[in-house]
């Protein structure tokens, strides 16, 4: 089911982006490969033959749904694109009034998806959640939903790379990634020490998926941290650029 999603999710998108540049738009084709390879990420977690024992197989899953796949559909912009090809009518007013919406903006606070994204992993490893989605389908199933959208909304509000309507400033999101990163490396850690409560794994197993977690964790954290540098980057050189055009118009005045 979530691999089908997936590539049907990829399959629109190219075909939305293919749309827009037949009608003479541009549209960067890197966007094209970020939602490509994260759709295909997705498609290989949910089916594909996962490395290691049952939990460094785990763990791989975790980081390619929660982490590396949702990075790699927020950097694709695919409500942007939908903005971009939808005609001027209803169904374009409506996407544009929820990303605007105060809910929205509510629900894309930087800290309030942290909790959302890394407390849940804390919930899940650390008490007998996890066991119980080994065991039982629908809990198994429940999780990973809420992992993977738990993950695209933490990574949509430190990114905010889409026109959504209230843009929580560099220092709050930077400092969101900062303190998530903190928790997630601890929880990993943990999980070195310590199994989930309920459950029994072959030390070396367990011990090379929290070590997966820890270390994956980090690159995805750092691409998020990366994200973040070029914005900030940009935007000080726009504000400088606008500076030095205003200095140079001041002066222009003042000579007349």
């Amino acid at each position: 089911m979530t691999a089908a999603a997936a590539v049907l999710a990829t399959v629109a998108y190219l075909w939305a982006a293919a749309r827009l540049r037949r009608r003479g738009d541009a549209w960067p084709r890197a966007r094209d490969a970020w939602f490509a390879c994260g759709g295909a990420a997705l498609a290989w977690a949910a089916v594909g033959g996962l490395p290691g024992g049952p939990f460094t197989a785990h763990m791989t899953q975790h980081l390619v749904v929660g982490m590396a796949a949702p990075l790699l559909f927020v950097l694709a912009r695919p409500f942007t694109l939908a903005l971009r090809v939808l005609p001027p009518g209803p169904a374009r007013r409506r996407l544009l009034a929820l990303l605007h919406s105060g809910p929205a903006g509510l629900l894309l606070l930087p800290p309030a998806t942290a909790l959302l994204d890394v407390g849940g992993l804390w919930v899940l490893y650390r008490t007998d959640l996890f066991a119980t989605t080994q065991r039982e389908t629908l809990p198994h199933v429940l999780v990973h939903v809420h992992v993977l959208a738990a993950g695209m909304l933490f990574t949509l509000a430190v990114c905010r790379l889409e026109p959504v309507r209230r843009p929580w400033g560099l220092a709050l999101r930077g400092g969101t990634l900062l303190a998530a990163g903190g928790a997630h490396a601890v929880l990993a850690k943990s999980l070195y020490a310590a199994p989930p409560p309920g459950t029994a794994y072959a030390l070396a197993d367990l011990r090379t998926g929290a070590q997966l977690m820890y270390y994956g964790g980090d690159l995805v954290e750092v691409a998020l941290a990366v994200t973040l540098a070029v914005q900030w980057y940009t935007a000080t050189g726009r504000a400088r650029a606008r500076a030095l055009r205003r200095e140079r118009s001041a002066r222009i005045r003042a000579v007349a």
